[in-house]
């Protein structure tokens, strides 16, 4: 069994992995990480090794008592990688999206990928048919428009995310919806069609946590898959295990 650690700027997912399938998951304070995974592992006791990616801070006292219990990978610039990485700053390279190229390797092998993440931020990566990853993209989220315009701004409001009535709003509630919520729609799928132009044989995965809302919304022909980093994760802990 592999225990998987994913850590954000506000939470972390924490995940066990059997025969490559999920078969517990939580997600919780990053304050609280070493209490959480001394359960699991109190819980799952044949948990052997793990892996931890952090854009956020992790307590290396926390680090070292976790190390103590189980082999713990901490993926880094220097880990051994399932694919050819062509990008040309590999240093500044967001460890998620290392995860995520990972993740289109084991899937979808031999085939042009495109991996679409909606999350805070909204980033594309594309890993060809030659298990070559050649980079992507990187634009802000959901979130961080609506607060954009408020915080940009002298008079508009700050609202929760909502699909609008109509590709016109007639108030200026609804023209804020229709505003970031059809941008980032048509975004996406001018991004998928560009990509199509020149790989036609194109497979588009879509995750992060505004995947569920926006996969019902667009055009393309997607995969939505909310667990695809987790299994990149658990996927380079194996590959640096052979």
């Amino acid at each position: 069994m592999n225990l998987i650690i994913d850590v954000g700027n506000t939470f972390a997912k924490l995940a066990v992995f059997s025969d490559g399938k999920i078969v517990k998951k939580k997600t919780v304070k990053p304050a609280y990480i070493l209490k959480h995974v001394e359960a699991l592992i109190e819980a799952y006791p044949l948990i052997e090794k793990g892996i931890i990616s952090s854009v956020g801070q992790v307590n290396n006292i926390d680090l070292q008592l976790i190390s103590n219990k189980i082999y713990l990978l901490i993926l880094d610039t220097t880990t051994k990688l399932p694919f050819k990485n062509k990008y040309e700053t590999p240093k500044t390279l967001g460890k998620d999206r290392l995860a995520l190229v990972s993740a289109s390797v084991l899937k979808f092998p031999e085939e042009n990928v495109l991996v679409i993440d909606a999350g805070s931020c909204i980033t594309y990566d594309f890993i060809t048919i030659k298990n070559e990853y050649l980079g992507g993209a990187i634009s802000p989220g959901i979130r961080m428009r609506y607060k954009a315009l408020n915080n940009l701004t002298a008079n508009l409001p700050l609202l929760d995310t909502e699909m609008p009535k109509n590709i016109f709003g007639n108030s200026t509630k609804e023209s804020i919806n229709s505003g970031v919520i059809y941008g980032v729609l048509n975004e996406i799928d001018g991004a998928i069609n560009a990509y199509k132009l020149k790989y036609s044989d194109l497979t588009v995965i879509l995750t992060g946590g505004d995947a569920k809302f926006l996969s019902k919304q667009l055009k393309s022909s997607i995969f939505a898959n909310s667990n695809f980093l987790l299994e990149g994760l658990n996927y380079i802990l194996q590959f640096n295990s052979n």
